[in-house]
């Protein structure tokens, strides 16, 4: 075979070859990925909650940290030094005023009583001898017996003895006293707290201690504490008429009774920028203790037939406060807000919506301008939810 003979068919034999890798590769190379319209992938619609703009009225409260008062708290002490004889209560045992509670020793007192009463006794006997001096003295001077100086010393002598009588009854009206100080009684209606001195141990005036404390819960008061700015609203309120206070437990969870505004404190206290305020409350089912921390919630004023939407709507950007609404095709649009005051879980809102709109309360972070959207949960503003 010749040389270009061979040549000729070594070129056969490679093209034969190349054709056949080319077929291969057509049949198992991968297809190319599908081409998406617009140039960009679409985005999954937002997983929102949404609530329903509504117009309903609205009760405006203020809420301060308050302390619950008796309306009239004694310490029982002793008035007088002596030896406990009796305690006549028991431990957190309701009295009627003038109740006995407790008695002292009272034998001392009964004895400077007798005494006293013995010296007037005396001072009356020597009185009525000195009247009758006096009378025979007078007597015997009209007759020229007897001189004016002896009149004039026995009119003396019975006006001391008529003094000294007047100091008798009143030693004896402070031995009687001394003596009723000896029996302790209940200076009012209440409950009894824990004893503190038993019966036997001396008591003194001066002791720091009182043998126990009575006090009388209802009525109850609650004194708390607002805000100063909120002075203005609470004088207004307080010029239409009772102003309402409930008071809630430490939680918020449990009401504990209603009752009424009774004063505003006469100065604001600078340091802490707060005015005290006093409620009284009837208490019957004795909820209220003394000493208690408490929630007191004032009515300040109701608005009436006003737009409201969940608090958790109102959103705030660099522009001011918006809300996210959902509209009719199901895409969310920001909307700029006015708002009024907040009541509870509720904010009144002064301009931005119309009502019946569709606002959003949960899944913000996910949303943009005419992106679409799942409604997960829907729900509508009520007043009552804040109260």
């Amino acid at each position: 075979m010749s040389a270009r003979n061979l040549y000729r068919k070594v070129l056969v034999l490679a093209g034969g070859a190349i054709a056949v890798t080319g077929l291969l590769y057509w049949q198992f190379a991968p297809s190319p990925p599908p081409q998406r319209s617009g140039g960009s992938q679409t985005r999954a619609p937002a997983p929102v909650s949404v609530a329903t703009v509504k117009r309903q009225d609205v009760p405006i409260y203020l809420t301060g940290l308050g302390t619950v008062q008796a309306s009239f708290t004694v310490a029982i002490r002793s008035e007088v030094d002596g030896k406990l004889q009796e305690v006549l209560f028991t431990e957190g045992q309701h009295v009627r005023k003038g109740d006995v509670l407790a008695k002292i020793d009272a034998r001392l007192f009964q004895a400077a009583l007798d005494q006293a009463a013995a010296r007037k006794r005396q001072n009356v006997a020597l009185l009525t001898g000195a009247e009758k001096d006096l009378a025979r003295s007078k007597a015997l001077a009209q007759k020229d017996i007897g001189t004016q100086q002896n009149v004039d010393q026995q009119q003396s002598k019975v006006d001391q003895l008529k003094a000294s009588i007047e100091a008798d009854m009143a030693a004896i009206a402070t031995a009687q006293t001394q003596l009723d100080y000896t029996t302790i009684t209940a200076p009012s209606d209440g409950r009894m707290g824990v004893r503190l001195v038993d019966p036997g141990n001396l008591i003194r005036v001066s002791d720091s201690g009182p043998i126990a404390t009575l006090v009388l819960p209802q009525p109850a008061a609650v004194q708390f504490t607002l805000p100063a700015r909120a002075l203005p609203d609470i004088r207004e309120a307080m010029a239409h008429g009772p102003v309402e206070v409930t008071a809630f437990d430490q939680d918020n969870s449990r009401v504990l009774g209603t009752g009424t505004i009774l004063l505003i404190d006469n100065i604001i206290n600078q340091a802490t920028d707060m005015i005290r305020l006093k409620a009284m409350f009837a208490n019957a089912d004795d909820q209220l203790w003394p000493g208690q921390y408490v929630n007191a919630r004032v009515l300040v004023t109701i608005k009436r037939n006003v737009l409201t939407i969940p608090s958790s709507a109102v959103q705030r950007g660099p522009r001011g406060l918006f809300t996210w609404i959902v509209t009719d095709k199901n895409t969310a649009e920001p909307r700029s807000l006015q708002v009024g005051p907040t009541s509870g879980d509720l904010t009144v809102v002064a301009s931005g919506l119309s009502g019946e709109e569709r606002v959003v309360t949960d899944g913000q972070y996910r949303l943009q301008r005419g992106g679409t959207v799942s409604i997960t949960k829907q729900q509508t503003a009520d007043a009552r939810s804040g109260s």
